[in-house]
């Protein structure tokens, strides 16, 4: 996992998320039932940093968890493509009960994102749980990547999905202008 970010260093009541909603998705019961996940909002709102922590509860509860950006996940079925591989890739990758793609909409996506972004969603669809962040909403998707494959995906997506919209300014910038940024020199 990216950063090793767990609930311990997780500051539940700096989140806009609601409390009870932190607490539900903390139990891991949707994970369970194959639902998706989907966190969207601003930078610095702390979407990577709960679903990072979700999903090391996720693995500490013995779970599996595949972990991409949208761009390691398209150039791993990129790879697969060149080889003939990809069945046996997406199979790999879903064999995890929660399969993440982090940060959606951060950088330009094309054809290729959305064919792997669509593939690994339709592959989990009701069996597993997909989580994604993004700056933008799922339904906005089809304003980063071709239109027929983002609606496709999304709608999948969403179908079994708990969405959670993060607001506010950045808990990075705040803890930077704070001084909380770096430890003093000495």
């Amino acid at each position: 996992l990216p950063a090793g970010k767990t609930f311990s260093s997780w500051r539940e009541t700096d989140s806009s998320i609601p409390l009870p909603t932190q607490h539900a998705l903390a139990t891991l019961e949707w994970v369970g039932r194959a639902e998706n996940l989907a966190v969207s909002g601003p930078s610095g709102t702390g979407k990577t940093h709960f679903v990072e922590a979700l999903a090391h509860a996720v693995i500490d509860a013995g779970m599996r968890v595949s972990w991409f950006s949208l761009e390691s996940l398209t150039a791993a079925i990129g790879r697969a493509a060149v080889d003939g591989s990809i069945t046996k890739t997406i199979t790999r990758i879903t064999r995890a009960e929660m399969i993440v793609v982090d940060d959606i909409g951060m950088l330009p996506s094309g054809q290729a994102a959305a064919e792997a972004f669509y593939r690994l969603v339709d592959a989990a669809y009701e069996r597993r749980s997909v989580v994604v962040t993004s700056n933008l909403h799922p339904s906005g998707f089809d304003t980063i990547m071709p239109k027929t494959l983002a609606t496709a995906a999304v709608d999948r997506l969403l179908h079994h999905a708990h969405v959670v919209i993060t607001e506010g300014t950045s808990l990075r910038l705040q803890d930077a202008t704070a001084g909380r940024g770096v430890m003093p020199l000495t």
